[in-house]
């Protein structure tokens, strides 16, 4: 089951990211393949696709394009793709990498894509930022990815793969190869063992936005590792917040990701997850794959209550919340 199933739905006031933007629809024809209509039935993209996750005839199309979460009926699978992406105009884009039994998520606002057996980039409109030419890339995380040339994959249990071989590098956010620095510097980040220069630069405004989660790093912190049962110092619990993606066309905001000490991502779930506005001056948290957002107040005071229940009947767990 794939991990973005597990996402709390709060019922909240949610303000979407795809407010102005032309109502489509996903429909099914009668051999149940689907495509794309507008709000006045005009076809977008033909009924051609079968789709495996759950879908309901007339659900909406969320975010900046269409995604088909299947394949074409009688397709000829292509090696490492799952699903496709096209234009909210109907123009195709690409297909993407396929991973954890779906399309591949975003991460820092790019997805992996999959063109002539070559892993790329594109963003949340769908523009390809990093062009298809690595035999694999890693997602980014904390303004870095992995990725290898001449390596190949390898069934190495029923389901499970590993890549074997190949020369490996890192790349920044524009697909450039960066070279590891002589040791571990201030802000320096550690890949695979060989550190490399602080990814991110910031005007004004940005650090702004930045201090205001810094001056909450220890409530946050304390909140999100109280349901872990191994004591942890206050510097293994510090996080780290960096803007990953700015306002663009159909996103009007800044995206905010929280890091552990080891400036590894926290995960998919999304729980810790923030927007701000284009103006820097309102905080959001995002609730889910689709990005979703609330009020942070309402996030924080949701937080707050959760993790006093949990200590309530867990009295035994070593990282307190103290609010």
């Amino acid at each position: 089951m794939r991990k973005r199933l597990l996402a709390i739905v709060l019922v909240l006031p949610i303000i979407s990211f795809s407010q102005g933007k032309e109502e489509l629809y996903y429909f099914k024809n009668k051999d149940s393949l689907v495509g794309v209509k507008n709000k006045t039935g005009k076809i977008i993209v033909p009924a051609k696709f079968r789709i495996f996750a759950y879908l309901k005839d007339g659900d909406p199309v969320e975010g900046e394009t269409i995604l088909f979460d299947g394949n074409k009926k009688g397709e000829k699978y292509e090696k490492n793709t799952w699903g496709y992406v096209y234009n909210r105009k109907g123009t195709f884009l690409y297909r993407p990498f396929l991973y954890d039994n779906g399309p591949d998520y975003f991460s820092e606002g790019m997805r992996r894509l999959v063109k002539n057996g070559k892993i790329g980039f594109a963003d949340r409109n769908g523009v390809i930022v990093v062009d298809p030419k690595h035999d694999f890339a890693s997602p980014f995380n904390y303004g870095y990815a992995a990725f290898c040339d001449g390596c190949d994959w390898e069934k190495t249990e029923a389901e499970h793969k590993a890549i074997v071989g190949g020369t490996w590098g890192v790349m920044n956010t524009q697909g450039q190869t960066v070279q590891p620095i002589a040791g571990p510097a201030e802000n320096a980040v550690e890949i695979n063992g060989k550190y490399y220069p602080y990814p991110f630069q910031y005007n004004e405004k940005e650090k702004n936005i930045l201090q205001f989660f810094e001056k909450q790093n220890k409530k946050l912190s304390d909140l999100y590792y109280v349901n872990v049962y191994n004591k942890m110092s206050d510097n293994e619990k510090k996080l780290f917040f960096e803007i990953v993606e700015r306002p663009k066309e159909n996103f009007p905001y800044y995206q905010i990701n929280t890091y552990d000490y080891r400036k590894k991502d926290l995960g998919m779930l999304y729980r810790f997850t923030f927007m701000a506005s284009e103006d820097g001056n309102i905080f959001y948290a995002a609730e889910d794959f689709n990005e979703q957002k609330i009020p942070f107040k309402t996030w924080l005071e949701n937080e707050i209550k959760e993790a006093g229940e949990f200590q309530k009947t867990h009295t035994d767990n070593p990282n307190r919340f103290t609010n």
